[in-house]
């Protein structure tokens, strides 16, 4: 007597029925692995397309525009669109189809390894931090660079803080505003000096 299945539920359909859990568990995985990918491809490559672009060229290296779209399940002119534009940012290469018919010989494509496509939009990444902290510190020592301003209110018998008088003979950025009004006088001059 032993370990003899029988098919009312025993250690082998127990076993089974782990097994094609343990697969589907696998799978479900899997696909949210790949997934994964194609979400962190679409941040590096800009659009999800040019992720799925990427993702069929590793798997299948050296396809046409044509079978991109057929594997893909894209429009033909959305692929050819994608594939220009990844081409152009080097995250794909293509050279012309041997062939030994007449006529055209098609474009193949080739994805570039993953390796080479994070350097370079780490390389990207960097360019335009330094850009940004550049530009940054350009406003921010502009900025600094100009002396202080002095601003003097005479009071009301028109005498100016004696502190500040004796420097603005030499200050050409001090302003002179008066603040009396009350005296009548409309002329623009006497009462601010810019």
């Amino acid at each position: 007597m032993g370990t003899e299945i029988d098919d009312d539920g025993g250690p082998r359909a127990e076993l089974q029925k782990t097994k094609q859990r343990l697969e589907a568990e696998a799978d479900r995985a899997v696909a949210e692995f790949d997934e994964g990918i194609v979400d962190l491809l679409a941040w590096l490559l800009d659009t999800e397309t040019r992720a799925r672009i990427y993702v069929y060229l590793r798997q299948h290296p050296h396809s046409t525009s044509d079978e991109i779209a057929e594997g893909t399940g894209l429009y033909p002119s959305t692929v050819r669109e994608a594939l220009a534009d990844l081409h152009e940012d080097d995250a794909v290469e293509r050279a012309k189809r041997d062939s030994d018919g007449a006529g055209n010989n098609p474009y193949e494509y080739e994805a570039i390894a993953p390796s080479s496509l994070v350097r370079g939009v780490v390389g990207e990444v960097q360019h335009e931090l330094n850009t940004v902290f550049t530009l940054e510190s350009d406003t921010s020592e502009a900025e600094t660079d100009d002396g202080p301003v002095t601003i003097t209110i005479d009071g009301p018998d028109g005498e100016g803080d004696d502190a500040t008088d004796s420097d603005e003979a030499d200050d050409d950025d001090a302003v002179d505003v008066d603040t009396d009004s009350s005296d009548g006088d409309s002329d623009p001059d006497e009462r601010a000096d810019v």
